[in-house]
């Protein structure tokens, strides 16, 4: 393994799933959200607001470059929209292995504490009906891009560790190398 990519909607647990990952392999783990919030000395949502989503997503691609530059086995835990951008996708699955952590709109919705909502430009101050429609449009507009991916796991009611799992039996399957 080299690369491992985990794409997916903000709040999936790609971060919580990527940093378990990491340490159980042994790899690095990187969190494109953090690093771009590192080069920018700012959140994202702040990067958001000020710079714009075409700024933000430009110095996401730079935070991708940067992240499959570095030597040595990682995990990559990216921004749910940083796949729909430009060639993101295809330039992950060149360099890696990409799995897509699939989840409902009402499963991500449950999973997200009101301080994952304010810290998340696009859904600061919805409801929870409002949330659970505005992330069934937007993950129907993403679906094309993240089903690009390697690997596409059904995460429903499975624990961390069991997505874990499957994930590390899957990087021993000849047909994903």
């Amino acid at each position: 393994m080299k690369r491992l990519f985990l794409v997916g909607y903000m709040g999936c647990g790609k971060s919580t799933l990527g940093r378990k990952l990491a340490r159980r392999l042994g790899a690095a783990f990187i969190d494109t959200d953090a690093r771009v919030e590192e080069h920018e000395g700012a959140t994202v949502a702040d990067v958001f607001r000020y710079e714009g989503e075409t700024r933000f997503r430009e110095i996401e691609r730079d935070v991708l470059e940067e992240a499959i530059r570095e030597g040595g086995d990682a995990v990559i835990s990216t921004g749910g929209g940083l796949p729909t951008w430009s060639d993101n996708m295809e330039c992950m699955n060149r360099a890696g292995l990409t799995v897509y952590l699939r989840r409902t709109p009402e499963q991500i919705a449950r999973r997200l504490s009101p301080y994952g909502r304010q810290k998340r430009p696009r859904l600061r101050g919805l409801n929870d009906e409002e949330l659970v429609a505005f992330m069934t449009r937007d993950m129907a507009a993403r679906e094309p891009f993240y089903a690009k991916a390697a690997l596409t796991i059904e995460c429903g009611a499975m624990s961390d560790d069991e997505i874990a799992d499957l994930i590390l039996n899957a990087l021993h399957e000849p047909s994903l190398q």
